[in-house]
């Protein structure tokens, strides 16, 4: 029996949020950035604990690349995407795929026995929230899986592929696999800055791949982030650093690099190296404060809301506004997560 096929194969780690609000305490205790997302260190292992404890949470499937593929599978006709990344053998797993088959993802783990799923402590404050991600079996994955013989017809089948930046702190292997394949065939690699952090300490990494990109998103602070490690001139000016992402070399030159970096409610700046000196600029509709209850996965919507159009053979133009009602529709929601029954988002 042939394999099944599926447009979009994503990658990354695997997370179960642990959503808290009102954590301005939290915030203090652990000195933690209100719009922040980062690794936990030592100092921050207690976190997991006490928020489970000692605070009302939500628990919601989430990981960055997982988030957007569910907000692709949101837009896309059934059986469209699929997703990878390493799970434990445990209820966190069993949650993250009951979240994915509910959304129309499937789930293709590679699942360590012993190990632990990772999870992220979302601390919400306001419009914000921070991230506090303890990667766990997330952080083992193995480029073996990919070459494995359920996951293998899945890389070969798919038309674009999406890995966020996250993955790079442990998966440059895979994630070179997978860019490269995709250069070769001349199918649609796409990447998510992720975080600050990801230009500023995994640099080297970052750009290795980068020549392989068709797609990169980020938003204005992973912007910045990378403005500064690459030395440019003027870190805040959105469309000079998407010039510069844009113009870098590029491996299958026959597609140009689309940019897109977003600015939450301010706009979205997209640079196409097909016309680098005319950056677009696309406003976003503004939502009254009483219709956001929580930011957190907002720009992963807007990514796999975007992907999503795109492999619908939608323009860039198209593809910006689809991925402004996913991130919006989110921001209406607790965590991650979009409308159920769902809404028309791509008419």
């Amino acid at each position: 029996m042939a394999a099944p096929t599926y447009s979009l194969f994503a990658m990354g780690n695997p997370l179960l949020d642990i959503q808290v609000t009102n954590g301005d305490e939290l915030l203090k205790k652990y000195k933690l950035k209100p719009n922040d997302a980062i690794l936990a260190e030592e100092s921050h292992a207690p976190i997991y604990d006490e928020i489970t404890t000692k605070h009302k949470v939500t628990y919601v499937p989430g990981g960055a690349a997982q988030n957007a593929a569910r907000g692709a599978a949101y837009v896309l006709p059934p059986n469209s995407v699929v997703y990878t990344g390493a799970v434990g053998e445990d209820d966190l797993a069993h949650q993250l795929r009951a979240g994915n088959q509910k959304e129309g993802v499937e789930s293709a783990y590679y699942v360590l026995k012993g190990e632990q799923t990772g999870a992220c402590a979302v601390v919400l404050t306001n419009h914000d929230r921070s991230l506090v991600t303890t990667l766990r079996a997330a952080e083992k994955f193995q480029p073996s899986h990919l070459s494995s013989s359920s996951i293998a017809p899945l890389v070969e089948h798919a038309k674009f592929f999406y890995v966020e930046g996250f993955f790079l702190t442990h998966g440059i292997e895979s994630t070179l696999e997978l860019a490269k394949k995709a250069a070769a065939a001349g199918k649609v690699f796409a990447m998510n800055l992720s975080a600050p952090f990801i230009p500023q300490f995994f640099k080297a990494q970052l750009d290795s791949v980068l020549p392989y990109c068709d797609i990169m998103i980020g938003n204005e602070s992973e912007a910045e982030s990378y403005a500064t490690a690459h030395g440019l001139p003027s870190p805040t000016d959105l469309p000079a650093v998407a010039q510069s992402i844009a113009a870098l070399p590029k491996t299958n030159a026959s597609r140009p690099r689309i940019v897109v970096i977003t600015h939450g409610a301010e706009s979205t700046v997209v640079v196409s190296s097909a016309d680098v000196q005319n950056p677009k600029t696309y406003p976003v509709a503004k939502l009254s404060a009483d219709k956001i209850v929580d930011t957190n996965g907002a720009g992963d919507m807007f990514a796999g809301g975007f992907i999503g159009a795109l492999i619908l053979g939608r323009t860039t133009d198209e593809a910006v506004e689809i991925g402004h009602r996913a991130g919006a529709m989110c921001v209406g929601q607790v965590g991650p997560q979009l409308k159920w029954p769902k809404e028309d988002v791509i008419s």
